[in-house]
């Protein structure tokens, strides 16, 4: 069910998405999650690179009785993301949930990628969590405390198949960022958590050349009952599963959570290794 009506569980919150935004029609892990966040009480700003989406997500929270601005935001420019924070502050004086939800997966092995696409992966993948960090965790000193979702994947733990040097690198990378970014806040109020979703049907996977080359030869359907079979539940999950687990994690309800990697994936990760 993706409508879950609001019990407040985020109320008086204010929440910060990059990635908000969906590639395409129906529901990407941004889109839902700030859905989810309004749903549940927060004022949610909006961002991602292409403004038009983000303006997409915030006119539906709109429809829906809640309170959400967008603005384009390309996560590997620190002057957009100071940008995007200040809105957040400007229009609600605060910000208490920082979800990174940005990400790209280019297929090749380290043999097959060029050093401009590894440059370019790092700086979506990593960078831009690292740079929205750097601007929003002193305000949440200030404030005193705050929640910090970083969205990874099961690939920063596992093989999952797919020849992606990158995408491994940098979500590992994301996860002891966090970690390590987790301890030394904790002083301070600041829960810093991850979450590692699996094989998710969303709009940037069925779009995803590489991902449907690898699978299925390029027949994105085929590359769906592929994904299914894989999974020991039986499905792929999909946006909202995301969304859900992001919702607890900026709640009241993990207050006593950090440094926890969240694994969302009906069991697939238990397959490997």
């Amino acid at each position: 069910m993706e409508r879950a009506d609001g019990a407040g569980r985020l109320a008086g919150k204010v929440a910060l998405i990059m990635g908000a935004g969906a590639i395409g029609p129906g529901w990407g892990n941004g889109k839902a999650t700030a859905a989810a966040f309004a749903r549940e009480g927060a004022r949610v700003l909006c961002a991602d690179i292409d403004e038009d989406a983000a303006g997409d997500t915030a006119a539906i929270i709109a429809s829906e009785g809640g309170e959400a601005r967008a603005i384009g935001c390309d996560v590997t420019d620190h002057a957009d993301i100071r940008r995007a924070v200040a809105d957040a502050v400007d229009a609600w004086g605060r910000i208490d949930i920082l979800d990174n939800n940005v990400g790209i997966a280019d297929v090749g092995g380290v043999v097959e990628l060029t050093e401009a696409d590894w440059n370019r992966v790092f700086d979506i993948n990593l960078k831009g969590a690292f740079l929205a960090m750097k601007e929003v965790i002193p305000l949440m000193q200030r404030q005193g405390g705050g929640s910090i979702i970083n969205i990874s994947s099961i690939a920063s733990i596992r093989y999952t198949g797919v020849p992606y040097a990158t995408y491994y690198a940098t979500k590992a990378a994301l996860n002891h960022l966090s970690r390590t970014t987790a301890v030394q806040y904790a002083p301070d109020r600041i829960r810093v958590n991850t979450i590692l979703p699996g094989l998710m049907k969303t709009p940037m996977v069925e779009r995803s050349a590489g991902l449907a080359a690898s699978y299925a030869d390029g027949d994105v359907e085929e590359m769906w009952r592929v994904r299914d079979a894989q999974v020991p539940m039986g499905h792929m999950g999909d946006a909202w599963d995301v969304a859900h687990a992001a919702v607890f994690l900026a709640s009241d309800e993990s207050r006593y959570v950090t440094g926890l990697d969240l694994v969302v994936d009906g069991g697939v990760t238990l397959k490997y290794g």
